[in-house]
């Protein structure tokens, strides 16, 4: 459970880095600055989300997807990972994301957070 709350707290903060940075130009991050942490309460919502949309869907999609996966050496996760992201901007109304290009773009740097969140978690 303390694995999945740090990593919740580091996709958050991939979250933020996103929307602070403006690295994504179609992905749009709407923070609530009344919530209980501020406006970071929106940023750690927004990792909650997509940890349990990926812990939940994630596998699902994965399996039901598994052919192309095998067939395009597996680059067909980043359209999985893309389509976690835009459920997940379904599932918010703080996150909007433009068109499928952000998506792809967008899931790729929260899979590499994600990744990198399981390698020191690990330890």
């Amino acid at each position: 459970m303390i694995k999945f709350l740090l990593k919740v707290v580091i996709l958050g903060a991939a979250f933020y880095g996103l929307a602070y940075f403006d690295v994504l130009p179609g992905m749009e991050i709407d923070a609530n600055p009344d919530g209980p942490l501020g406006e970071y309460s929106t940023y750690l919502w927004l990792g909650l989300l997509f940890g349990v949309v990926n812990a939940i869907v994630g596998p699902v999609l994965r399996l039901l997807s598994l052919p192309f996966i095998v067939l395009t050496l597996g680059l067909f996760l980043l359209v999985v990972n893309s389509a976690l992201l835009g459920l997940t901007a379904a599932l918010s109304d703080r996150l909007t994301i433009d068109d499928w290009g952000t998506a792809i773009l967008g899931g790729l740097i929260l899979a590499v957070a994600g990744w990198v969140a399981d390698q020191l978690l690990d330890r």
